[in-house]
């Protein structure tokens, strides 16, 4: 995986991956509602500035997390989507209750598509199996 480092902060790396047509998204250590809301803008902004329609989103590194799906969240996957979104390979945090958190809002995603991983090995093979629809 050759990444073009887009946002390189404490609590996220942002990345092109120009092979696989798609953005990496490295969460790192505690984040609350108002931290992940910032990260989430950060990559709607990336994915606006370079569009694809996959994500590998690998929360692996997550500490801590309080996010809860609420109409923020709605209104930022519906974002998400027009901008071209439809599908996120979702790597799950290590800890237990970032785990938990995460699984919580990961099962209440319909659309774009989830895939929920244990390791980046796994959600970059998924993710490159995903077919791209031109249609949305």
């Amino acid at each position: 995986m050759q990444l073009q480092t887009i946002v390189d902060s404490p609590g996220v790396f942002i990345s092109y991956d120009a092979e696989n047509d798609w953005l990496y998204v490295d969460w790192k250590g505690e984040h609350d509602q108002q931290s992940s809301q910032a990260t989430c803008g950060l990559m709607l902004t990336t994915l606006q500035a370079w569009p694809c329609h996959k994500i590998l989103n690998d929360n692996s590194s997550i500490t801590q997390t309080t996010m809860q799906l609420n109409q923020w969240t709605a209104r930022w996957l519906e974002q998400m989507r027009t901008a071209g979104l439809q599908y996120i390979a979702w790597v799950l945090p290590r800890h237990l209750m970032a785990r938990q958190a995460v699984e919580t809002i990961v099962h209440a995603i319909s659309t774009p598509r989830v895939g929920t991983f244990d390791d980046v090995a796994s959600a970059y093979i998924w993710l490159q199996q995903q077919p791209v629809s031109v249609n949305t």
